[in-house]
Parts: C-alpha cells; structure tokens; sequence
C-alpha cells in the first residue's frame, strides 16, 4: 500500500509538472510569435520586385518604390527598423496563401481591395486610390479611350484592364498582350503600340525612370478605381490595427506626400490625396 501511495503521488507530480511546462510552452508561443512589436526579431513584407516606383529589387539589392516607402514606415511603427525588414517578392496570385501560410506578416504589393479578397484576407488602409489609365508618348493625341480605335493597345496578358478597354471602350483597338509591362512599355518607346494601360501608379512608376523621362505621360482617365491595401493573414486584427494606426500617422507627418513626390513625380502623376483608413471607393 505504502507503495502505491508514493506513486499516485509522484504521479500527481508529474501531472503537475506537465501541466505547468505546457502552460509555459503557451505563454513563450505567444512571446515568440511576430506580433508586430519588434523585440530585436526581424519580420517580413511581401512586395512586387518588378514595379518600378512601386515595388523594385535595385541591381545592387537594394529596394524602392511607393509600396517599399509604405511598408519601411509601418514597419517601422510595428517597431522593426529598416535593417530588420527582410522583403519577399509577393506575385499577385501568391498573395493570399503566402498570408495563410504565414511567409510574410503583411503585404503592400499594389493589393486592390475587393469583396473577393477579404474573403479570404484582411486589409489595412487604403493606402492609394489609383485609376485605370493609358500611358502614352508625349507628344500624343490620344485624350479619351475610345480614341485607341484602330490603334495599337498592350498590356499584360490576361489583364482585366486591356479587356475593359478592348470590351467596353474601344471594341477596334488591336490589342497586344505580353508578359510583363517592361515589355509594353519598350513597345510603346519604340512605335509598336500607342498606348499601354493598367494602374495610373504603376504606369507612372515605369514612366519616372531615368531613361524615361519626358518620353511618356499619362492620359489622366479615370477608367476604374483601385483602393491599394495592406493584406494581413485573415484573422490578425491586432496586426490590422497597427497597420492602420501606422498609415494615419504618415499621411499627417507629411511622409506620405513626400513618398508620392520621390516614386511618381517625374511622371507628373496626379494622385488623389490619401485615402482615409476604411474609405473604399467604388
């Protein structure tokens, strides 16, 4: 008896002490986990590579851009210094999995918000109204879409924004469909095409750069409305909260203009004023 005595009690122990060690290995979870508030970790953002004025992996590893300006800031407020950001390139049909699956812990990739992604993510901001609009050669004519009848169109292929144009507007432009918008937009230097549309922002993004400059403007058409924002894994309102609070702040310390200014001003982009924070144009 005295035997079994000792083992319902070492057993009782070791309950104990189980218990204890998995409600520790909770709270240290909970400690560890990336929750925005630096404690000397790093924490990773999703970004396009391959926008310039957007989102741009520079030769020499470096990154710029309006999104890259955007996220270095937030970032920042979420209490991560720049040389603790580690920017993961974020392809638009990867966006909402590289969230659920945790790669990055917010994305600021020219992300419109709409009904169909917050589904399945939540958003902070927005952060940028864009339009839908035609990039086109200084000297142009073309001032209204339905001018691109019978002219040459390109854009990437199965955009949404070249079938707007082609469908609804200019039903005889001759559309060409490419890769990617470095190619539209070597095209439209040298001839082949008149105009290149999608996004206002990224089309003044590749308009800004250096061996452009002066070469390009944009028709200034309002074709759609694109409320960028920042995705965070569905779920993680604290994160969105921060995020929003972060946004708040840069438009009124000036760092948001001062942003659109350095990414787009080369290409006299007429931004409308920062967006407030749930504001969703339709």
């Amino acid at each position: 008896m005295k035997l079994r005595k000792v083992t319902a009690a070492a057993a009782a122990a070791l309950v104990l002490s189980l218990t204890a060690t998995a409600c520790g290995g909770d709270d240290g979870d909970s400690d560890s986990a990336d929750t925005g508030s630096g404690g000397g970790g790093k924490i990773k953002v999703g970004i396009k590579f391959d926008q310039p004025g957007l989102g741009l992996k520079e030769p020499d590893g470096s990154f710029s851009g309006f999104d890259v300006d955007v996220a270095t800031y937030v970032a920042k407020e979420l209490g991560y210094d720049a040389d603790k950001i580690e920017f993961v390139e974020t392809k638009s049909a990867d966006r909402e999995n590289a969230l659920a699956r945790g790669d990055v812990k917010f994305i600021a990739a020219t992300y419109s918000i709409n009904d169909e992604r917050k589904q399945k993510v939540d958003f902070a901001g927005p952060y940028l109204l864009a339009h839908q609009d035609l990039l086109i050669k200084a000297d142009s004519d073309i001032s209204e879409a339905t001018d691109l009848n019978g002219k040459n169109l390109c854009s990437v292929t199965g955009s949404t924004s070249a079938q707007n144009v082609k469908n609804e507007l200019a039903p005889k432009a001759n559309l060409k469909q490419v890769s990617g918008y470095s190619e539209c937009i070597a095209a439209l230097q040298s001839g082949a095409v008149d105009a290149v549309t999608t996004d206002d922002s990224i089309l003044a993004g590749f308009a800004a750069q250096d061996q452009y400059k002066g070469k390009f403007k944009l028709a200034g058409l309002k074709l759609s409305n694109e409320n960028y924002g920042i995705g965070v894994k569905k779920g993680d309102t604290a994160t969105t909260d921060k995020i929003n609070a972060a946004l708040e702040k840069m438009v009124k310390d000036g760092a948001w203009d001062t942003a659109v200014k350095d990414n787009f001003g080369p290409a006299n982009y007429k931004n409308e004023p920062a967006p407030k924070i749930g504001d969703i144009v339709s």
